[in-house]
């Protein structure tokens, strides 16, 4: 089974629809977001429903809590809570009530999926180290972990030295973002993952950021700061 995961898209509809087009011509079976749909950018509700249209399923991911349900919003950056205080407004009670309803965890295919951390979903821990992330393999049962969260791709394995996907070890991948990367590559990130053979490939792909930070200077609710982060890939 050919598997794609996306992950914080942030109301990015202009990556968003380059990554889908990129993966319906490679072709899968199936497309899964790891969380986050909204937040920052300025298209949420384009966002929540090319989702729904597309995505086989969906975990909950920390800017869709605080949108959705006003949960953790102090946790959040400022540029966070304005956005997500911009992005409630743009969305219908169905489009809320839906990503109120998103699960913490999925399991699909031997895959976990999961915003940020197995061990506990919705404390939104970043995993930044290799202890942190081999702590993580004692909370998950299945043979990969797919998450999001810290907009970085990563493959991280359940041995030191490991540095990429193959048969024998245990994974877990940050796929990295679609809609605001954060590793000094302005290009969104997602991951293809291949059941049978093991082959994962982590894809980076440019899109229109100049159509992405013109509508966030636009629009008068949402600060400059966050076109200019799209800009620096930081």
């Amino acid at each position: 089974m050919r598997l794609a995961f996306l992950s914080d898209i942030h109301s990015n509809l202009e990556a968003l629809q380059t990554a889908l087009r990129a993966i319906d011509s490679v072709g899968v079976d199936a497309i899964y977001c790891l969380g986050d749909v909204v937040g920052y950018n300025a298209d949420p509700a384009a966002c929540v429903d090319l989702v729904r249209e597309r995505c086989a399923g969906a975990v909950l991911g920390n800017h869709d809590a605080a949108v959705a349900k006003e949960m953790g919003m102090e946790a959040l950056p400022s540029d966070g809570r304005e956005a997500a205080r911009h992005n409630r407004r743009q969305l219908s009670d169905d489009q809320i009530d839906w990503l109120a309803g998103l699960p913490e965890t999925q399991t699909v295919a031997n895959c976990t999926l999961v915003h940020a951390t197995p061990d506990d979903p919705t404390a939104w821990k970043r995993l930044t180290t290799y202890p942190d992330a081999q702590a993580q393999f004692d909370h998950f049962d299945t043979q990969m972990c797919f998450v999001g969260h810290t907009h970085i791709p990563a493959v991280m394995a359940d041995r030191l030295g490991v540095l990429q996907v193959r048969p024998g070890h245990r994974f877990l991948v940050n796929v990295g973002s679609i809609g605001q990367p954060r590793d000094r590559n302005p290009k969104l990130s997602f991951g293809l993952f291949d059941t049978e053979t093991f082959d994962y490939r982590n894809v980076r792909l440019d899109y229109d950021i100049e159509a992405t930070a013109a509508k966030i200077r636009a629009d008068n609710a949402l600060p400059n700061r966050l076109a200019d982060r799209l800009m620096n890939g930081f």
